[in-house]
């Protein structure tokens, strides 16, 4: 933010003060029937600022109405301000003008009055009326926030029709009941003064009766609300969901939708969208009640999503919208954190790895209770997607669900999608309870998680079904999850969670306890303990989910609002049920072809090192001149370490006319004029190469040879000019392309994690493991040697890898402690 915009956003936040500071003096003149002497400086305070602050309830709400707008940055509001300080200005020209023309009858004095008070007093606040109109103007580009298209018009008719009702309400009500006003004139001038507030200074023509006063005031206080809600009204997003914007989001999601359980949620209809310029990411999102709230993160490539969160929050402050977000990931609330947003962990959503669940175990014992209860009764589940289930069918389980909904609310913003059944879902996984009887007793609902997820949908039960149902549910799908390429299932969301399992714990402190009680209260009302403790049980890894907003004052507006569009505090508008809106049969077909689309996608490669990227390109260069990178094989006939021992004694410059085919991984590489010299290893020891380019094409040497490739030679061995071993090389090949580079040769691999994790890098480049390895084998093979001498059998125990193997096998999974890694035990043998 550039210095000159630095100053005028804080200068408006300075207007909007002193705006509501002046509601809240007008109040105090209100409740203290004018404030005596401090309330009569306060008045003069503010009229010089061009506020009118009255003892009335009309200018009081007015300026509440006028503050909010200007925290929202409506520019209307600013010009509010201008119109008012314009006002102000003509209101003291006016007053000097009479008082220099007819001073005694102005201020009611017959000789000649000294009128060089009042005159410099009003000039001095003309003139600061006129700088406070250059300043607010200078301030419109930071009060962007546009008015609903025919504001104007409504507001002003509301006002001017509300005001004038109530004028000839009051002129009725003094025609039978005047008071001390005489004639029509003085009871219509009396009646409208007061509904304006006394705004007009006016002489004394009598009053009307007292308890008309306050009416007048309450009724004008009214109209003049009810125009400012209507001219200030928060605008609607414009950028309703389309059916092309529907399908680009459902593109984005095929190409990065695998980290975001709720990015599915993003194509739900009642969800506006706007997208990055680039359009490689997009925001989904509603308004409420002046709030847009986005949903979870941003859909699309992550590196466009700070593009997609700027132009969602610059739509933000063209409408005025106070911005929140709910349910962002951690990633996504860094994003979000990064574009000005702060962010509060709120809760946990529960995922669970397919491949590690299982009903085994002390603590699955309530889950596997549950299941087999429900198998004694004779339930049978069905588990298959949506596109695989008939219309008729669909429209059956639908009509179930909203039964078993019943009358009360449907929730849902952020993890649900509101539209069971929908053709262009075909992804999606139903999971069907069916009793000894074939009657359908409860569904789960499931959409998909990028490629290799699912995420929770709908869960509806009958609830005279026997108990535990929803763990049977959970633990076909779980099982179903290898069948359908899931490997993770993401639940219920828990509120709170973090509260509520550390509260529990022994020497939870008196704070948490207290905050965890409050919690345990209010879950009697939103279901917050059970939500947790119904995931709980399954043993999920917690995820945890944020809500975003702008600052600490908005928060609790982002918070009601939030819980207002998931259904858990009333709208004034009834939630749909799951009902299905009509889409075409080109846009079903369309939505098919992403997914289909979806699932031959090759997952983009992840960014590489600079020298990663070099290599590979070598790799493509060898292939592009006929050279295999990773031939089948290579014969190698002789061992580095027998040719150094049979001729350590050779002299300098000498030639054997020995011919040898050796093989190694190549340690040093250097070039001289036209000799090009490699020092390669295998497991007997070293050995110099020496390339003559007199006698082989060194092109491919030289650009796709590097150091860690392994390379299979045949030459003669030779002794250079300083008497170092070497074989003269007459045919050369890669027998397989290292693709990352080794150690640092002086200062080797020393990290103890890196030696274990990556042993063979460890075999390579120090000789004290090497050796170490040679001598446990001979011991292994001594001792395998000495017991099979006494006829033991050798027997092969289980074996633990960190690949899945044996296709489509459930297999048995452990976590290795000591490397922090998952291992399976290997099933084929």
């Amino acid at each position: 933010m550039s210095p000159g915009v630095r100053w005028r956003d804080r200068a408006g936040g300075v207007v909007a003060t002193v705006v509501q500071a002046g509601a809240v003096v007008s109040l105090f003149l209100l409740l203290s029937n004018g404030g005596g002497a401090f309330g009569d400086w306060l008045v003069t305070l503010f009229s010089v600022l061009g506020l009118p602050v009255e003892s009335a309830l009309v200018i009081v709400l007015v300026l509440v109405a006028l503050g909010a707008a200007l925290r929202a940055r409506k520019r209307a509001a600013l010009l509010t301000l201008v119109w008012f300080q314009a006002g102000s200005a003509l209101f003291s020209l006016l007053w000097i003008t009479a008082l220099l023309v007819d001073p005694g009858e102005l201020l009611d004095v017959e000789d000649h009055p000294d009128v060089t008070g009042p005159v410099i007093w009003n000039a001095g606040a003309t003139v600061i009326s006129a700088v406070l109109i250059a300043l607010l103007l200078a301030l419109r580009p930071v009060f962007p926030a546009r008015l609903a298209r025919g504001a104007w018009w409504r507001g002003l008719s509301v006002l001017v029709g509300g005001l004038a009702a109530v004028i000839v309400v009051g002129f009725l009500v003094t025609e039978v009941v005047p008071g001390t006003l005489r004639g029509a004139g003085d009871q219509l001038a009396w009646v409208a003064n007061h509904t304006t507030g006394g705004l007009f200074q006016l002489r004394w023509i009598g009053a009307g009766p007292g308890w008309l006063d306050g009416t007048l005031d309450a009724l004008a206080a009214f109209a003049g609300v009810a125009a400012l809600v209507v001219f200030f009204r928060g605008v609607r997003s414009s950028r309703m969901r389309t059916d092309a914007e529907e399908l680009r989001v459902r593109e984005l999601l095929a190409e990065h939708g695998e980290d975001d359980s709720l990015g599915y949620f993003a194509t739900r209809r009642d969800k506006s969208v706007v997208f990055a310029p680039s359009g490689r990411a997009a925001v989904t999102y509603r308004v409420l009640a002046g709030t847009t709230v986005a949903s979870a993160d941003p859909v699309g490539d992550p590196e466009a999503w700070p593009d997609a969160v700027r132009a969602w929050l610059d739509e933000a402050r063209v409408y005025g919208w106070t911005p929140g977000v709910l349910g962002a990931s951690e990633h996504g609330a860094k994003v979000y954190a990064a574009a000005g947003l702060k962010a509060l962990e709120i809760g946990d959503e529960a995922v669970l790895d397919v491949r590690d669940f299982s009903l085994a175990g002390p603590d699955r014992r309530s889950v596997r209770q549950a299941v087999k209860r429900i198998q004694r009764a004779g339930y049978t589940a069905q588990v298959r997607r949506h596109s695989e289930i008939p219309a008729d069918e669909m429209a059956v389980l639908r009509a179930q669900a909203q039964r078993w909904r019943g009358d009360e609310t449907e929730r849902g913003f952020s993890m649900a999608l509101g539209r069971l059944g929908d053709p262009s879902d075909g992804r999606s996984v139903m999971v069907e309870a069916y009793d000894a009887r074939g009657e359908l007793r409860g569904l789960l609902s499931f959409v998909p998680w990028g490629r290799r997820g699912l995420s929770l949908d709908l869960m509806r039960r009958d609830r005279d079904a026997e108990n535990g149902l929803n763990e049977y549910l959970i633990a076909e799908v779980v099982q179903a999850g290898p069948q359908l390429g899931a490997q993770r299932i993401s639940l219920n969301f828990a509120m709170f969670r973090a509260v509520f399992a550390a509260g529990e714990r022994i020497g939870a402190g008196p704070v948490l306890r207290l905050w965890r009680a409050i919690l345990s209260r209010a879950s009697r009302f939103f279901q917050l303990e059970s939500l947790y403790r119904s995931n709980a049980k399954y043993g999920p890894d917690w995820e945890p989910r944020f809500l975003c907003y702008s600052s600490a004052r908005k928060l609790p507006r982002v918070s009601i609002v939030a819980g207002a569009l998931e259904g858990f505090l009333p709208t004034g508008t009834a939630r749909r049920a799951l009902r299905l809106e009509a889409v075409s049969d080109e846009f079903v077909a369309q939505a098919k072809e992403i997914d289909e689309a979806a699932a031959r996608l090759v997952p983009k490669a992840a960014r590489r090192p600079q020298q990663v990227r070099v290599r590979i390109a070598k790799l493509d260069k060898l292939r592009d001149w006929g050279i295999d990178p990773y031939p089948v094989g290579f014969r190698r006939e002789d061992l580095l370490g027998d040719i150094v021992r049979k001729y350590a004694d050779l002299g300098p410059d000498s030639r054997t006319g020995h011919r040898v085919r050796v093989a190694g991984r190549v340690l040093a590489l250097r070039t001289l004029g036209g000799l090009c010299f490699a020092r390669i290893k295998d497991f007997s020891g070293e050995l110099q190469l020496m390339l003559d380019a007199r006698e082989l094409d060194l092109t491919g040497w030289r650009g796709g040879v590097d150091l860690g490739d392994h390379v299979g030679v045949s030459g003669r061995v030779v002794t250079s000019r300083r008497g170092e071993l070497s074989v003269l090389v007459d045919e050369w090949t890669v027998t397989a392309k290292c693709l990352h580079p080794l150690p640092d040769k002086r200062k080797g691999l020393t990290d103890p994690e890196t030696r274990v994790r990556q042993r063979y890098l460890d075999l390579a480049v120090n000789p004290e493991s090497a050796q170490m390895l040679r001598f446990r084998s001979t011991v292994v093979r001594a001792v395998r040697e000495r017991l099979h001498q006494g006829d033991y059998l050798e027997v092969e125990t289980p074996m633990l890898q960190t690949v899945h193997g044996g296709a489509n096998a459930r297999p048995f999974v452990t976590h290795i402690n000591a490397y922090d890694m998952r291992m399976y035990l290997r099933i084929a043998p």
